[in-house]
């Protein structure tokens, strides 16, 4: 961007530049019509003044097919927050009319929708009867609309883009939190968000900033020729809210992310079910373990079972020394952000004997053991699934004469498991007994050779009490149970095991991404999911000018995702040129530019992880089964839930939570809110909050 402008467009964009229909608004619908077209099914004006309606605590949306109301949707089922979704284009959805949206329950009025999602300001038509009936609903009830996408124009109360304001791509561009933004729904920003520019060569993002008129307030804007023009606003009007957003975006676009916790805060006033967090773990396997080497002549990993050529024997291992552990403690400390460490003692014990009964490496993170957490990784990390047959490429599951699968034994794992953890008590680190992960997530099935969990896996877990037990997100990504355990999946994070150099680490990436005409291994051009590198990274740049910020985006992604999914890395990546820093240190410090002070990275342990998991699961099927009732009156909210569900619920700073005898202040405070998973009291059937009053 130059002289306050951002660059004119290049080329077609991703996102749908303009909504479905770009009609401006139509002449405001009159009070008295609004009133006379509610009036079989809601009181007055002054009755609803009189006594305060009951406001369901679910949105309605109404969705196009497009991006945008897509990302929000998105936003709103990962938070927790009910919604209810109308299909435009199904020509068996309800109408919108007054019994649709409201009705009477114990003779007080009731909105049956605390806010309205629609695709952009008049996505029914701008005089269509339902149109019609929902303006008048949400001015009668005080139910504010997003308009997800629209362009700039009067009928949002925003100027034409070409009076003094922009229309264009906003690859790259830099835009501003207003000061109103930060004092209301974007008080969780530091002040500024830039757009994504992922690759020069692609518009990725398109918008259209306008000027503001009057009713209308800025929340996100940018420069335009000396002046500002708002892409993010409330326009007020008509009795009526109104959150107009005028750039095209995704649900996995950081723009996008950045403001949607925002964006869900103001359409419910502040006041919902569901919760969400900014979490980032990173799990460091193999710590006491030597990791093998990638071998760039043999394109493969000696040690491994397919690196066919070598002699099965890893050489030169890659393994931390007490320079790099010294290194770790004090790069946690500087950094603000603890690792954990995901240990095998068996391995460390092994390292001694064969090194002349010493292992400085060992001392020295046992020394520092309280600066980090520490997670059982078994205790000589042996493949724990079935009994492997690697004398085939790829291997096999062994079986006996019979033609059954062998199994590596519930003795085995449970002697892996409980001999790691006691080697830790002997130690003096702390290690929660209830955590584990197993070598390469190994006893869980593992496609296409063994489509089963090792049958002995659960009572093993039982037999140490074992609640969590890891799993690899990029195979299993939804928590389910073994036995009485439960899995957390974990994100692994695209650096790799088997190198402790940048150009190992490129060399390797380069033979995964790069097509076979250009001497790769083509892995890319036969899996769909799969990009193939326009050209081989230089081996000397390669990690620092491409992998690094490509890995820092995917993880940030995740950060902003509201998933408290753990991500995993090895030791090898703390040894030699330390590859995982320079990811870490990007994504700590884009964070840290994008987000205020009240909004802090969480850092779960595993065990935290796996509870936050299964009480949305439990909280999704509630929801999906129509078991949960919440609403607010006036100042007070109230919600039911099943018995033995928690609810999330985020509500505004001086909530109180209603107790058998008194009150108690709500929930812990985060972004500017206060949020909890809370449940009834003693004695009580339902949770009560009390608002604070204005």
């Amino acid at each position: 961007m130059e002289s306050g402008r951002i660059r004119a467009p290049r080329t077609a964009h991703r996102a749908r530049t303009a909504p479905r229909t770009g009609t401006p608004r139509g002449a405001r619908v009159a009070v008295l019509a609004a009133a006379a077209l509610l009036a079989t099914v809601v009181p007055s004006a002054q009755a609803v003044a009189a006594t305060a309606p009951r406001i369901d605590l679910t949105v309605l949306v109404v969705d196009d097919g497009g991006s945008a109301v897509e990302a929000i949707t998105a936003e709103l089922k990962g938070s927790g927050v009910p919604y209810r979704r109308i299909d435009l284009d199904d020509p068996n959805r309800p109408v919108l009319d007054a019994a649709f949206l409201s009705d009477t329950v114990d003779g007080r009025p009731r909105a049956k929708y605390q806010g309205v999602v629609l695709p952009h300001e008049s996505a029914f038509g701008p005089d269509s009867a339902e149109q019609t009936a929902l303006q008048a609903y949400e001015r009668t009830f005080g139910i504010p609309q997003v308009d997800a996408y629209t362009w700039s124009h009067p009928g949002v109360g925003l100027d034409y883009t070409d009076q003094g304001g922009y229309s264009g791509v906003l690859d790259g561009a830099t835009a501003g939190v207003t000061a109103a933004g930060k004092a209301g729904p974007f008080r969780y920003l530091a002040g500024s968000l830039t757009f994504e520019d992922n690759d020069p060569a692609i518009a990725e993002s398109y918008g259209y900033a306008g000027r503001p008129r009057a009713g209308y307030t800025s929340y996100v804007d940018i420069p335009v020729d000396g002046g500002r023009a708002s892409l993010v606003g409330e326009y007020a009007a008509d009795g009526r809210r109104e959150l107009v957003v005028t750039f095209a975006y995704n649900q996995y676009q950081r723009q996008f992310r950045s403001l949607a916790r925002g964006i869900v805060e103001w359409l419910t006033q502040g006041v919902h079910l569901g919760q969400s967090r900014n979490y980032l773990s990173v799990h460091v396997d193999d710590v006491f373990a030597p990791d093998a080497r990638w071998d760039a002549t043999l394109n493969c990993t000696p040690g491994d079972f397919d690196c066919v050529g070598d002699d099965g024997e890893g050489v030169n291992p890659i393994r931390m020394t007490v320079a790099d552990a010294q290194y770790a403690a004090a790069w946690q400390k500087a950094s603000g952000f603890t690792l954990d460490m995901v240990y095998n003692g068996g391995q460390g014990e092994q390292w001694k004997t064969e090194h002349g009964g010493t292992d400085p490496l060992t001392d020295r993170l046992v020394a520092d053991r309280a600066q980090y957490r520490w997670i059982n990784h078994t205790y000589t990390h042996p493949f724990l699934g079935c009994v492997q047959d690697n004398t085939v490429v790829p291997w096999q599951c062994a079986k006996d004469t019979a033609g059954n699968t062998l199994w590596v034994s519930r003795s085995e794992l449970s002697a892996q498991i409980r001999d790691n953890h006691n080697w830790a008590v002997g130690k003096g680190i702390s290690v929660d007994r209830g955590e584990l992960v197993t070598g390469e997530h190994s006893g869980l099935k593992t496609l296409p050779q063994q489509p089963v969990d090792n049958p002995h896996l659960a009572g093993a877990l039982a037999d140490n009490g074992v609640k969590w037990t890891a799993s690899d997100n990029s195979r299993e990504p939804q928590q389910r149970a073994v036995g009485a355990a439960k899995t957390v999946p974990r994100h692994p994070m695209n650096v790799y095991y088997n190198v402790g150099t940048a150009a190992e680490m490129t060399d390797e990436y380069n033979w995964i991404y790069t097509a076979r005409a250009d001497g790769g291994s083509g892995i890319c051009e036969s899996n769909p999911a799969s990009t193939c590198l326009p050209a081989p990274l230089d081996t000397a740049t390669g990690y620092a000018d491409r992998i690094v910020p490509q890995e820092a985006r995917t993880a940030l992604s995740h950060v902003l995702g509201n998933d408290p999914r753990p991500h995993y890395v090895h030791q090898s990546n703390l040894a030699e040129e330390r590859l995982l820093y320079p990811v870490l240190d990007r994504v700590l410090a884009d964070y840290r530019a994008l987000f205020a002070a009240n909004t802090p990275l969480v850092n779960p342990a595993q065990r935290d992880v796996g509870t936050e998991l299964n009480r949305r699961a439990a909280w999704d099927q509630a929801l999906a089964t129509g078991k949960v009732t919440a609403y607010r009156i006036g100042g007070t909210v109230t919600v039911k839930a099943p018995a033995g569900v928690t609810a999330p619920v985020t509500a505004p700073e001086g909530t109180r939570k209603r107790l058998l005898l008194g009150s108690a202040v709500f929930g812990s405070p985060y972004a500017g809110t206060r949020s909890a998973w809370t449940a009834p009291e003693l004695l009580q059937s339902t949770v009560t909050l009390t608002l604070p009053t204005a």
